[in-house]
């Protein structure tokens, strides 16, 4: 009989890693809660695991490098080393012949049985690596039939089928927001972007599961829900006739739940964005007036190129439709420059799209090849050296824009939530137009009647200053205006 120290089951100890998207990090609550289902315990270090999981990204090149680098930094710990993700997915049995540090790379389909998996690894067991396919062939074409059929296909985010009511996820950290996954996949297909290929279909999560893993994360001391998906104004698209209307329906719902204080939406596609689903963002009480719209670029020739749709009046357009209802609403994007064809007039026209829109938050990126994708085979590439300038030159104005956005909220008064409240530290904490990590932060000043904070606290401040896209505020009196 082995002996204790040599036993796999008695050092089912893991750690996990996350890189990437917020969808990521579902992801890997997931994860996490069914190797705790299957009897693993959670190190909160790889160093005191027998087996590091690394949740990878494959999205874009900076990515793909920072997920071998997280990948080899494992390995440097002499545990065994296991490969999930996105990075993993895409590419499979290719990243493990030229990765050999990684004990396993494997793919969504292995997540049922992660814990098996893990407990081979353990024991010195060899596993295939996964051999990647397209996902998107998985599911129906007709969107009505995924939901039945999704509960035979593993969809990351999606693990709720035969669990009952129990949520299957374990959370990796005490932050007061969590993101909620409400669909997985995308079905557009956008000429720079393959995410399809290895997420597959866009599947809808149903209402009633959502709202009770709600229920779940407010249990557990969550004050703001983020909804993550790939593209969130398809939500619902495949419940037939009843879906049109299904994530304004969902919003108010998500809201009620007690211990709930902000629901944040996230991943809207701009030409899919209805008037109703603009009207339930921007007034719906407890739903952040906050639009992370997917823009890419405003020149129609470009967004041709691009298998997507709009133009500068039609986007700036919808950004006034936004603020009739809110004028203060948060407004964020990214946009990609240097797309192959892209021409100086195309870049005017970004420019004045973004001069009009006051966007609050802008990424900037130059565009890079995807494997796969159609825009890779594109003729009229640019010359990395002009990518690089017209990063600089829209990255110099969105700056000059954003701060400008910002120095407009001085004098308004802002819903703070407390994300670092330290002895000695000013307080740190986001307003509804600020989504983590992205658009910027409120900080706090000292006052001599500045209330006892703690992590999770909601706030009335009023904006006194601003640095960049950050704002400077100071809790506001009761009487202050609402």
């Amino acid at each position: 009989m082995p002996s204790p120290t040599t036993d796999p089951v008695a050092t089912r100890r893991v750690s996990l890693l996350t890189l990437g998207c917020a969808r990521n990090e579902v992801d890997s609550e997931e994860l996490a809660g069914r190797l705790a289902a299957g009897g693993w315990e959670l190190a909160a270090e790889p160093e005191d695991s027998d087996v590091v999981v690394v949740n990878t990204c494959g999205f874009v090149e900076s990515a793909k490098k920072d997920s071998v680098d997280t990948l080899l930094a494992a390995s440097d710990t002499g545990k065994k080393v296991v490969a999930v993700g996105c990075m993993a997915e895409r590419y499979g049995n290719e990243l493990a012949e030229n990765l050999p540090e990684a004990d396993a790379v494997l793919g969504f389909d292995h997540y049922a049985d992660l814990s098996d998996r893990l407990d081979d690894i353990v024991a010195g067991r060899k596993i295939e690596s996964h051999t990647p396919s397209d996902r998107r062939k998985l599911l129906p074409i007709s969107p009505v039939q995924r939901p039945t059929a999704a509960e035979t296909v593993e969809v990351p985010g999606h693990a709720q089928h035969g669990w009952g009511p129990r949520v299957l996820r374990t959370r990796l950290d005490t932050s007061p927001v969590a993101a909620l996954k409400i669909a997985s996949g995308c079905d557009r297909r956008c000429s720079f972007c393959a995410i399809p290929s290895f997420r597959g279909s866009f599947v809808s999560r149903q209402p009633d599961e959502i709202v009770a893993e709600a229920m779940w994360l407010a249990e557990n001391g969550v004050k703001e829900l983020f909804l993550v998906s790939e593209n969130s104004t398809s939500y619902g698209k495949d419940f037939g006739r009843d879906g049109a209307r299904a994530l304004e329906l969902l919003l108010p719902r998500l809201a009620a739940v007690p211990g709930i204080e902000r629901v944040r939406v996230s991943y809207l596609q701009p030409a899919e964005t209805r008037p109703g689903l603009v009207k339930a963002i921007a007034t719906t009480p407890g739903v952040a007036d906050y639009f992370d719209l997917s823009f890419q670029h405003s020149s129609e020739t470009v967004l041709r190129r691009m298998r997507r749709f709009g133009s500068t009046d039609s986007f700036l357009a919808l950004c006034d439709q936004i603020r009739e209802y809110s004028p203060n609403a948060g407004i964020r994007t990214n946009v990609i420059v240097g797309f192959p064809g892209e021409t100086e007039e195309d870049v005017a026209e970004l420019e004045r799209f973004l001069t009009g829109a006051r966007l609050d938050a802008v990424g900037v990126f130059g565009y890079s090849d995807e494997d796969g994708t159609e825009a890779e085979t594109f003729e009229g590439k640019l010359d990395e050296t002009v990518v690089a300038e017209r990063v600089s030159r829209i990255s110099a104005l969105v700056e000059e824009l954003t701060s400008q956005r910002a120095e407009d909220r001085i004098g308004d008064f802002v819903d703070v939530l407390i994300e670092q409240a330290e002895d000695g530290e000013d307080p740190i904490g986001r307003a509804a137009h600020q989504a983590p990590e992205v658009d910027g932060e409120c900080v706090l000043i000292e006052t001599d009647d500045l209330p006892s904070l703690a992590v999770g606290d909601f706030v009335r401040c009023e904006v006194v200053d601003s640095e960049g896209v950050d704002l400077i505020v100071r809790p506001a009196p009761p009487e202050a205006d609402r």
